[in-house]
């Protein structure tokens, strides 16, 4: 579904990605860790060219995503993303966020789109929350909207940038559910995440990243239970600690 193949990204002499190549299997779901600054948030930004690469290459569901003749704003329609900080219009209630992008992207009858969005909310358990606007609910429920918002325009694969980092805890198990379930209804999915319990459960590989290579990938049980870099290992043992 998602192939990076040495894929290079700099910040003026700042090398944020350096040689990254991996793959990401249909129906997979795959847990980006690693510390602070390790280049997390800036590999997944590159599936939908938030970040732009200066070399290698990245293939998203068989498309070239670098290729001269690819329609941008097409692309990153089918490309679900969900950010630390939710991105909720706040003069559109929930339902209309939902229904926003397949309306006016999609050109979806504004009834039809609706229905979706209710279909949607009941399935991250805000079926109630269809009027209400984005300040009148939660953290958590904001970002349970946000995953709605997402799926909405039924994209082959999710990408999540810590989506529960900007959380109260007592609001992350929440969104981690929807997550599951996600995971579970057999979605593919990439996710920047500091929840290792999440990553333990869920993950059918975990990615371990520092600065800006990818270091190793394993199972969660390889990973957790016999970490091979001595890197991977202290970033453990400090989460342990913590």
């Amino acid at each position: 579904m998602i192939i990076f193949d040495k894929v290079n990204k700099w910040y003026g002499t700042y090398h944020a990605l350096a040689d990254v190549s991996a793959e990401v299997a249909k129906g997979e779901v795959v847990v980006v860790c690693g510390p602070s600054g390790s280049g997390k948030s800036t590999l997944i930004r590159t599936v939908n060219r938030l970040e732009e690469i200066q070399k290698g290459n990245i293939v998203f569901d068989d498309q070239d995503i670098y290729a001269a003749k690819l329609d941008l704003n097409h692309f990153r329609a089918r490309v679900g993303f969900v950010f630390q900080s939710f991105n909720l219009f706040p003069h559109l209630s929930v339902a209309e966020n939902i229904a926003v992008a397949p309306v006016n992207v999609l050109g979806v009858k504004r009834a039809d789109a609706r229905v979706r969005a209710l279909e949607l909310l009941e399935r991250v358990g805000l079926a109630s929350k269809a009027d209400a606007f984005p300040g009148q609910l939660s953290g958590g429920q904001q970002q349970r909207v946000a995953i709605a918002r997402a799926l909405a325009m039924d994209p082959p694969a999710m990408l999540f940038d810590e989506p529960t980092s900007a959380l109260d805890p007592e609001m992350v198990g929440e969104v981690l559910q929807v997550m599951k379930q996600l995971a579970r209804d057999g979605m593919t999915m990439i996710c920047v995440t500091h929840e290792m319990g999440f990553a333990r459960e869920v993950a059918d590989r975990v990615w371990f990243m520092d600065q800006g290579r990818l270091i190793e990938t394993g199972t969660p049980e390889e990973f957790f239970g016999n970490p091979q870099s001595q890197r991977a290992k202290k970033f453990l043992a400090d989460l342990r600690n913590h």
